[in-house]
């Protein structure tokens, strides 16, 4: 077995470290003894994109906001989806995880960072969506564990009543708020139709078609 090896640390925001491991090809990114992604399990992610697009992509220019950069999955499935017109903004809080991204897990990227679709936006996503008004065709959030806060206190403040009207808010008429979440929450379903939005909630895998963990994604359509 190739043991792991440790890349990099990182502080977040507000407390906290991350930490980026490797062994072999496979990254992981920590945070104490929770794993938030490892580069193996890139299903549910993809998904969070793939589901969010379907409802977009007959749109002549679709914008989209990405809350966390992670890995890049979400990031490179919606750009497999979205046409020469599309733009992406991506809002990724840590600095470090930009680095990484460019950096020793650059091959995993590809070109994606460089992509002309794309915009990385070093601040917290909950800055820019509460700036926003009509802006955006849908609003990708895979921030911390999901509803349930896990790295940062002040990112359930993406998930409340408050939270979730502003998401509204940014978007256009039938724009898609799409949440990706380790597991179900009942409550926040019921957040979300308090905050005017029609909602389903897809059950999906960790690695897709492979199986993998439980996972949770909500869309969440603002009405025309």
């Amino acid at each position: 077995m190739i043991p792991w090896t440790l890349l990099d640390t990182a502080q977040i925001p507000g407390g906290g470290e991350l930490r980026l491991m490797r062994r072999g090809t496979e990254f992981s990114i920590k945070l104490g003894q929770n794993e938030l992604m490892n580069s193996r399990l890139s299903g549910s992610e993809q998904a969070l994109a793939t589901l969010a697009c379907r409802r977009i992509q007959t749109r002549e220019r679709p914008r989209m906001l990405i809350g966390g950069l992670g890995m890049g999955f979400t990031l490179r499935a919606a750009l497999a989806v979205l046409g020469s017109k599309a733009e992406i903004v991506v809002a990724e809080l840590v600095p470090s995880v930009v680095a990484w991204a460019r950096g020793e897990m650059a091959e995993m990227f590809g070109g994606s960072l460089t992509d002309p679709r794309v915009t990385i936006r070093e601040e917290d996503v909950s800055q820019i969506i509460r700036s926003a008004r009509a802006a955006y065709d849908t609003i990708l959030l895979d921030v911390d564990n999901g509803p349930e806060g896990l790295t940062r206190e002040s990112n359930d403040a993406l998930y409340d009543l408050k939270g979730l009207t502003a998401a509204r808010v940014a978007l256009r008429p039938g724009g898609v708020l799409a949440v990706w979440s380790s597991g179900p929450d009942p409550r926040f379903t019921q957040r979300l139709r308090k905050a005017g939005f029609d909602v389903n909630e897809v059950p999906v895998r960790a690695n897709g078609p492979r199986g993998g963990a439980r996972h949770v994604i909500w869309t969440a359509v603002r009405p025309e």
